[in-house]
């Protein structure tokens, strides 16, 4: 029983004295890892209200979010753009403020302020995209101003005269006529309507191609340009990821360039070889080289391969894209308007007296007045560039109220003036009637047809576009008709840097039997 009576004997090993607790490091580790925490917190709460500060500051009272987006902005709206979005933009206000990847943003809509970028030189510079000084080169010369700018266009101008476009329009009506034979061969044999965006972008990238080097790029090149140039245009939208690594648009398209590029440069040596031997201009190269060489020429005598190819390159740009979505929508508006394209036959009838094996001329064009109005209010109703990004080089101070900081993308908005229902009562509506009356209200205030920009940077191939058009459309429509396949889709927008129908256009195309 005295054994049983002892008092029980506490294990050793539980025994904590009070100097462990305050030992530990446990407490330690903890007050570390908060501090970490709550330092970091501290850190991107303040960075948030700075860029909130900052943006707040830059957009001052302009129309637009009252805070932005952390870090990406509108980048979600703009990675997907819409007309509707874009519509709700312009209405927010003459000017508006927005940002995308900390890039502020003010966005022009009315004529006057969007007319006020695009001539002010001395404050903003054209840079089209963020991406585009990386895809088309930052020496390229449509990023150029000043003197330098206007020696180019001095020298360019002289490749858009009255002579030369007629040596143009000889080679488009040719490819045209052999591009025609393709679709309805291709309707034909399926007996089925085809997707006309990539035919129509296939016609214009040979044509361009074939106009601009002539006989001194081969079909492989004709065809691996061709072919990777898509490449270039869907790196061109308003915003892109901005660092040029493998797998993004921008890499791909600075690849598809250099392509380009290498073609382009043999091209231009090529020209200079033959037009020393004398041999006949055949090409815009060939006559951008005899201009070179004639001593009474004034202006730049030392363009170099590579200068002279990065020019082709911004050339095949618009061509390849603004001209694209012009002819598709010019199609799509003459099949959605019989009584349009019956017009524009009438006048082919009588302009061509039913010759229509007889290549196009420009005198001939000059006796189509319904026609050129007919393409001239296509390109109103759907302007293939809705907006041309400038960067503001300073403190552009653009209106009475308001400065654009310096940096900053300022956005001429070309769309909404086409669409003043001052100026073009029924805007929405396709009217070439319009066109027809030198007083009317369209021809007396050209500064809303803003298809072809405004200022220094004005399009230099506005002459050029029409004409091809003219001869696409009007050959066109004495040797076939198309058939409009309407969808769901038919009248929304793609925006893939110019304006598509989301469809691509659906049209079926049958030999005309008059032809």
């Amino acid at each position: 029983m005295a054994e049983h009576s002892r008092p029980a004997i506490v294990p050793s090993y539980t025994e904590m004295p009070l100097s462990y607790f305050t030992n530990s490091t446990i407490l330690p580790t903890i007050s570390s890892s908060s501090t970490w925490l709550y330092t970091s917190l501290a850190v991107l709460a303040a960075l948030f209200i700075l860029e909130q500060t900052i943006y707040r500051r830059k957009k001052a009272n302009l129309p637009g979010s009252s805070w932005t987006i952390p870090i990406i902005g509108k980048f979600a709206d703009s990675m997907n753009p819409t007309m509707e979005g874009y519509q709700r933009q312009w209405d927010s206000g003459a000017l508006s403020a927005l940002s995308v990847f900390n890039i502020f943003i003010v966005m022009a809509s009315s004529n006057e302020y969007t007319r006020k970028i695009l001539n002010s030189p001395t404050y903003a510079e054209p840079c089209l995209v963020a991406s585009a000084k990386q895809v088309l080169s930052p020496d390229n010369w449509v990023f150029l101003t000043g003197k330098v700018h206007v020696e180019y266009r001095r020298i360019l101008n002289t490749l858009f005269t009255r002579k030369a476009l007629s040596l143009y329009l000889s080679m488009q009506d040719n490819l045209a006529r052999k591009h025609f034979k393709i679709w309805l061969k291709e309707c034909s044999e399926s007996d089925k309507p085809i997707t006309f965006m990539i035919p129509a972008r296939d016609l214009n990238m040979r044509t361009s191609l074939k106009v601009f080097c002539g006989p001194h790029i081969p079909e492989e090149a004709v065809k691996e340009i061709s072919d990777k140039y898509w490449l270039i245009t869907r790196a061109l939208e308003l915003v892109n990821f901005p660092l040029a690594i493998p797998g993004t648009k921008v890499y791909s398209a600075i690849q598809a360039r250099k392509v380009a590029m290498r073609w382009l440069e043999n091209a231009a040596r090529l020209s200079k070889i033959a037009m020393k031997e004398g041999a006949e201009p055949s090409c815009l190269l060939d006559k951008w080289v005899m201009e070179l060489l004639n001593p009474e020429s004034k202006g730049r005598k030392d363009f170099s391969d590579r200068e002279m190819a990065m020019v082709i390159l911004s050339f095949l740009f618009a061509s390849q894209d603004a001209m694209s979505s012009g002819i598709i929508y010019a199609f799509q508006h003459f099949a959605d308007h019989p009584e349009v394209l019956a017009k524009v036959r009438e006048e082919q009838q009588r302009v061509r007296g039913g010759d229509y094996n007889r290549p196009m001329t420009l005198d001939m064009l000059d006796e189509m007045p319904y026609l050129r109005s007919a393409i001239r209010e296509s390109l109103r109703l759907k302007p293939p560039v809705t907006m041309v990004p400038y960067k503001s080089t300073k403190a552009f101070p653009i209106s009475a109220t308001y400065t654009v900081p310096a940096g900053s993308m300022v956005i001429p908005s070309l769309y909404p003036s086409c669409h003043d229902s001052e100026i073009f009562p029924e805007p929405k509506k396709f009217i070439p009637e319009r066109w027809l009356d030198p007083a009317g209200s369209a021809w007396s205030n050209p500064k809303n047809f803003l298809v072809f920009g405004s200022g220094p940077h004005k399009c230099i191939g506005i002459e050029y576009t029409l004409m091809h058009m003219a001869c696409v459309l009007g050959t066109a429509s004495v040797l076939m008709d198309w058939e409009h396949v309407r969808t769901v889709e038919s009248d929304k927008v793609q925006i893939i840097a110019t304006l598509f129908p989301k469809d691509g256009c659906v049209l079926k195309f049958r030999p005309r039997s008059s032809a």
